[in-house]
């Protein structure tokens, strides 16, 4: 096909619309269903998308994409709140897998510089691949989620040493089998030269300078371009600081990959960075998809005809060696027998940044070309193998080790009560409890097969299923209730299911569960009846209680904590109105929260030089 870039994202879409549902219908993911659409578009599929420029174009964009995004979720404070898990788990898995990986290389003659560098590549795990899932898994508040997302971001910033390493080693290639006080000798006066020194100082400079400049010049940009109220601004600075950053390292002779990424840091650190995200959002799962596709079309068919035996070897061992490192880091950080082997498999594939580790190894000579594509080869089926694989987990494994992962079977629901609670956690059985208590029957729906199994034991009946499902909440009699308590976890959850609810069951009342002030606005935009903020009266008892402690008496403690509570109540009301005028929702709170709320405490605040007989009443 003649390079033409429009009619080429044509092709990757329309085969997306035919192929993805396809594979996430038959339960193999969308992942995989991506990297199909690259196999066949490909220039070893249909040749729809053949030409080599236009390929790279394809690649290069997603690649460059996809890491702009990675780079986006990785926050100095997130990295610190999860320091021992990166460095306990993180840290661990890199040198362990490196060393295996590199020993086991050596063994089929690799030279030992090689096979570290090679070890390095492959011991990174795919965040793209690993973090959808755990997205459309919806466990990422879950062991198996929290622990993934650690090992990934050490990995991400591993990538800053691992290339600044490279130009060294690969200066030790070619140096004869020494002694060891020679060999260090000998590497000593192979870097000695200054440019050597030059690539990895630029890396580790270029990251340095990002996280100077998030403070003193991106935030002060995006601010100035924010308050001009152009959105497409906004987003055009933010897109136009990853390309600047993906060409100014292209133009050092590194990956523009890598500078997306430094693009996406710098980003993260923004205060801006939650309205960039929104922004992206409807895009994130095309840019990844896009991703995929372009792993999928990298993959050189013709090479694997010509050594099938060894690329299928490469990737058994380096699946195989990555799930039994993964799994023994798992048993010692003592989690339970399904998240070792789910954790396991998220991340037993090679990842994106190897693209760039090994494309940078053989740039600076470590390596000879024909060797690169063989590894591309087995990073990209490496990847295609981890669908496959937690397929088979969902289907063998976990009905085995895990009642967590067995979902139970979906059950007719034939109670038809006037209240249906959707959302059995700690929050959910407070209210269920409150309202029993006054004897109204409910329906109960959990999505979590323990708690159903622990309620159980209590005599608590609970249906399961997911309460944002249309068809689940029509068997459960939500038509005919006069009351919905939503109870589930999620802020963005809690909302959709209140909007189908306002669509389809107009005439139902609805309780519903706010985590902020925020979420609360969006509540009452689709007007619902009752919200309570999780933890406003939490706070208000312990204010009390605390008030009690400082010398307070209980009456007039309460009465206090009451006129509290009716100035907030009001300032949420009244900050509604104004939550899209930025202006004015600062004002009202400087206005209300300091000087109206001080005067309502004042008022109430008994005289100091009363004696208790008096303060108390």
């Amino acid at each position: 096909m003649e390079s033409n870039l429009l009619l080429a994202i044509f092709v990757v879409l329309a085969a997306s619309i035919a192929l993805v549902p396809l594979a996430k219908w038959a339960g193999f993911g969308t992942v995989l269903g991506y990297l199909a659409v690259g196999v066949l578009i490909g220039p070893f599929g249909l040749g729809l998308v053949a030409d080599g420029e236009t390929t790279l174009q394809v690649a290069e964009f997603g690649v460059v994409m996809m890491l702009f995004l990675i780079g986006l979720e990785l926050q100095p404070r997130e990295l610190w709140r999860m320091r021992h898990r990166l460095i306990g788990l993180g840290v661990t898995q890199v040198v362990v897998t490196t060393a295996t990986l590199a020993a086991l290389l050596t063994l089929f003659g690799y030279a030992w510089q090689v096979g570290i560098i090679i070890g390095l590549a492959l011991a990174l795990s795919s965040t793209a691949i690993a973090m959808q899932t755990v997205d459309q898994r919806n466990i990422m508040s879950t062991d198996t989620g929290r622990t993934s997302l650690a090992v990934l971001l050490l990995q991400d910033v591993a990538v800053i040493p691992i290339l600044a390493a490279i130009p060294i080693l690969a200066s030790l290639v070619n140096l004869e089998p020494a002694a060891i006080g020679e060999e260090l000798a000998e590497a000593a006066s192979a870097v000695e030269d200054p440019a050597d020194w030059f690539t990895p100082i630029v890396i580790i400079g270029a990251f340095v300078a990002a996280f100077v400049a998030s403070r003193f010049l991106v935030r002060p940009l995006l601010s100035l371009v924010a308050r001009s109220g152009v959105r497409e601004a906004f987003t055009a600075l933010a897109l136009a600081l990853v390309i600047g950053a993906a060409l100014l390292t292209q133009l050092a002779g590194l990956s523009p990959a890598l500078g997306a990424f430094i693009g996406g840091v710098l980003l993260a650190d923004s205060e801006y960075r939650h309205e960039l995200e929104s922004i992206l959002e409807p895009f994130k799962g095309l840019l990844l998809g896009l991703f995929f596709i372009s792993v999928g079309i990298s993959i050189s068919f013709d090479v694997l005809a010509q050594e099938p035996v060894r690329i299928l070897a490469l990737v058994v061992g380096l699946v195989a060696v990555k799930i039994l490192v993964l799994y023994l880091l798992m048993s010692i950080a003592r989690l339970h027998l399904a998240d070792r082997l789910l954790v396991a498999l998220l991340l037993s594939q090679a990842g994106e940044f190897a693209f760039v580790v090994l494309q940078f190894a053989m740039t600076a000579g470590a390596m000879a070309e024909p060797d690169y594509q063989l590894l591309t080869v087995v990073v990209a089926l490496s990847m295609s193998v981890t669908p496959l694989l937690l397929f088979a987990f969902d289907r063998l494994v976990a009905p085995l080790v895990d009642l967590r992962a067995n979902p139970l079977p979906a059950e007719p629901i034939d109670r038809r009560q006037s209240i249906v609670v959707l959302g059995y956690g700690r929050f959910g059985q407070i209210v269920t409890r409150m309202l029993r208590a006054q004897g109204f029957e409910m329906t109960l729906i959990d999505d979590d097969p323990a708690q159903i199994e622990l309620m159980k034991r209590f005599g608590i009946k609970v249906f399961y299923g997911d309460g944002s499902r249309l068809d689940l909440l029509h068997a459960a009699g939500v038509g005919e209730a006069r009351l919905v308590v939503i109870a589930v976890a999620g802020g963005h959850r809690i909302v959709s299911i209140a909007q189908m609810l306002r669509k389809h069951f107009p005439h139902v009342q609805i309780a519903a569960r706010a985590t902020d002030r925020e979420h609360a606005h969006a509540l009452m935009e689709l007007k619902v009846e009752a919200l309570e903020r999780e933890t406003f009266l939490s706070a208000i008892s312990l204010g009390t209680q605390a008030l009690e402690l400082l010398g307070y008496p209980p009456g007039h403690a309460r009465r206090l904590a009451d006129a509290f509570e009716r100035h907030d109540r009001q300032l949420l009301t009244e900050s509604f109105e104004v939550r899209d005028d930025a202006e004015a929702y600062v004002g009202l709170f400087r206005r209300k929260s300091v000087e109206l709320l001080d005067e309502v405490m004042k008022a109430g605040d008994p005289p100091v030089d009363k004696d208790a007989s008096e303060r108390s009443e």
